[in-house]
């Protein structure tokens, strides 16, 4: 006792057999049995059963450890893929760079990774240093090794609910600290998203990034251009609908992560207006996913790249273009640069375009064109984008009122809105503005849809989904 009280104040870390976990029963780590899946321990117990090792591994062993549900299991076993898919009826082996099987219980899908060994030297990598394959298999405590961060390295047997901890996870948890195991260098270099990773964590866990797992990340930042623009896209997609996006997008800044992602944030939070907007659009996301209600990418990243849009879009009406076809212009040159960075989807890029193609539209209010507009099947996404616009302060409240009162009238109302906003005011005097009501929930989820307009509507209506 004294001298690890000795070592801890000198800084030296215990020499401890990495081969040899430390073992924690269910009084030391309290994991409660009710939020494992039940789909899990049946699979863990089966591979057991059949003479394999087999436990509920990584973040979701993290997540349990913490108190929380978690979303997803993953189990690691010493069976192989091909050991793995003949004991279920529904398994799938998937994978290139690392072979994992999916195994189907009902709609619950389970991940089952083989434990991996550390791997050869002669493993394909790219000239950046980043394993590009590597299939190799081997004992626990290689596994543990190779598994990015402390508190992601821990293992949880269902059946004897006991947590085998190789490299201080539970210390760590316990200390709120996120480390990478081994050098972090070389970790960064084998696989670049890891840098998104514990940004994603630091941001979603509360967690404090450890120094020496920090600093590497401003000067390898720029490796995660060489990774496949697919995954970098997922892993984007994971830190935005995390729940804690806004604070992800802060961190992801404060470690020089940003550049090569979203490089329009720094421009758009130095503007009142654009942090404003954006700030409204994340905090609103954020709120839906903690509400766990549905949150449309399309109308996320149509928030995030809408000031660079509206940036092109006054050049090109500068230059002579007509609005319309000005907008078109600003969301294909967008659209073109971010597929490239992101790989956004076809889907995602064509809900954002059409978010964006509607807004010049709401300032149409005469004729049939609100109509028309109501009709599209799009509108609830346009008209949670034109809320945002208003509360950020890019458009005057008056709009979104408008549209809010119309959207939720009966016929006759609608005529009399529509005569009222064409209607020239008075001299010296300012247009009556529409009356302010709690908009109805028609035709679904909407973005979120609450009582009021403007800023308190924009703040639960931030994720356009229909």
């Amino acid at each position: 006792m004294i001298k690890k009280f000795i070592r801890k104040i000198l800084g030296v870390k215990d020499e401890r057999d990495p081969t040899e976990p430390h073992i924690l029963g269910k009084e030391e780590h309290g994991i409660d049995l009710k939020l494992v899946s039940p789909n899990a321990i049946r699979l863990t117990q089966t591979l057991q059963e059949a003479g394999f090792k087999a436990f509920v591994v990584g973040g979701a062993v993290r997540d349990l450890l913490l108190g929380v549900k978690p979303k997803d299991f993953d189990i690691a076993t010493d069976a192989t893929p091909e050991q793995v898919k003949k004991l279920f009826r529904r398994a799938f082996i998937i994978g290139r760079r690392f072979q994992i099987v999916h195994v189907m219980f009902g709609q619950e899908l389970l991940e089952v990774t083989t434990f991996r060994g550390k791997g050869s030297n002669n493993a394909p990598k790219d000239e950046h240093g980043r394993v590009l394959r590597d299939n190799n298999f081997g004992p626990q405590h290689e596994d543990a090794e190779r598994r990015d961060f402390t508190i992601n390295a821990m293992y949880y047997d269902p059946a004897t609910q006991t947590v085998l901890d190789y490299h201080g996870g539970i210390a760590d948890i316990r200390e709120k600290t996120l480390r990478i195991i081994g050098v972090p260098e070389a970790r960064y270099r084998e696989d670049p998203v890891r840098m998104l990773r514990v940004v994603r964590f630091a941001a979603k866990l509360g967690f404090t990034i450890e120094p020496t797992t920090r600093a590497p990340i401003p000067v390898m930042a720029p490796l995660i251009d060489n990774v496949p623009a697919a995954r970098v896209f997922d892993e984007m997609l994971k830190l935005l609908l995390s729940g804690h996006a806004l604070a992800c997008l802060k961190e992801l800044r404060s470690a020089g992560l940003h550049h090569g992602l979203l490089p329009l944030l720094d421009v758009v939070l130095e503007q009142p207006i654009g942090m404003k907007f954006v700030t409204l659009a994340l905090e609103s996301t954020d709120a839906r996913v903690k509400a766990g209600k549905g949150v449309s990418p399309g109308f996320l990243f149509a928030s995030l790249l809408w000031h660079q849009v509206l940036e092109k879009w006054t050049a090109y009406r500068a230059a002579g273009e007509a609005p319309i076809p000005a907008l078109h212009l600003a969301a294909d040159a967008v659209l073109d640069t971010q597929t490239e960075n992101l790989a956004l989807q076809r889907r995602i890029a064509t809900d954002m375009r059409d978010i964006w193609a509607m807004q010049p539209r709401f300032e149409r209010r005469n004729g049939k064109a609100p109509y028309k507009l109501l009709e599209n099947p799009r509108f609830r996404a346009g008209y949670d984008f034109l809320l945002l616009r208003c509360a950020s302060g890019e458009l005057e409240m008056e709009i979104g009122e408008w549209w809010t009162a119309f959207y939720e009238a009966e016929a006759g109302e609608r005529e009399r809105l529509v005569t009222q906003a064409n209607r020239p005011a008075p001299s010296g005097e300012k247009k009556k503005r529409a009356p302010r009501r709690g908009a109805r929930n028609r035709g679904g989820e909407g973005a979120g849809a609450s009582s009021g307009t403007g800023a308190g509507a924009a703040a639960s209506a931030g994720a356009g989904e229909e």
